[in-house]
């Protein structure tokens, strides 16, 4: 059976735009590594017990999605910190708040949700579980 999510891929188009959105704004670790198979270091977004790895645009890694593009994603972030500071410090790094706070139904339950865009313009929510 499937336990858990360990990384995704993010298909961006300027690596370092979206390290400072993912780790100067919503607090992610940078994580510099190098697969076994590979000379070539990636980057990667630590959070909890998961990653995101950004591959960019013009030089995706092999194997890839068959279409990756920046942009197309949605992606929830769960976060212990209540959404008022999360719409002051989206306030204070000029991210617009899209919607929200509002409820949505999460894979564990009830959330309240705001919603922003990253600079490729994936839909990024971020949830309070209720």
């Amino acid at each position: 059976m499937i336990q858990s999510i360990d990384h995704i891929v993010l298909t961006v188009a300027d690596i370092k735009r979206s390290i400072q959105f993912y780790c100067d704004i919503l607090g992610m670790q940078l994580e510099r590594f190098r697969p076994p198979d590979s000379n070539s270091e990636r980057i990667a977004l630590k959070f909890g017990n998961q990653k995101i790895n950004l591959h960019s645009v013009d030089a995706p890694y092999t194997p890839h999605a068959q279409k990756p593009t920046p942009g197309a994603i949605d992606l929830c972030f769960l976060s212990d910190h209540p959404l008022t500071e999360w719409e002051r410090v989206f306030q204070s790094a000029g991210v617009t708040i899209e919607q929200g706070p509002i409820r949505r139904t999460g894979a564990t339950g009830p959330l309240r949700s705001l919603y922003v865009r990253d600079p490729d313009n994936n839909l990024i929510e971020i949830a309070n579980s209720k």
